[in-house]
């Protein structure tokens, strides 16, 4: 779990606009703060196998966004990459 300033400072690097939640560029920021922070949690308790699945759900949620992202805007989908120093 991130707190709300660190969800609050992604969604300020990456929105388009004042008070921007919702954007796919946003929810990828959001999504790519949680899975470093249980990345990190995961890498001390490697037996904790619930939250491996929400790690999991995460990721796949992600990618999801990406793909929509890279399908209804490339330029913004390249800029959010590099942003974030995600693979492609």
């Amino acid at each position: 779990m991130i707190s709300k300033n660190v969800k609050a400072r992604a969604i300020k690097a990456v929105r388009r606009h004042e008070g921007d939640t919702g954007s796919p560029e946003a929810q990828i920021a959001i999504l790519t703060k949680g899975i470093a922070a249980l990345s990190a949690h995961l890498r001390k308790n490697a037996k904790d196998f619930h939250s491996r699945r929400g790690l999991l759900q995460m990721v796949a949620d992600r990618r999801k966004h990406l793909r929509y992202l890279e399908r209804k805007n490339k330029k913004s989908y390249e800029a959010i990459i590099k942003k974030l120093g995600l693979k492609k």
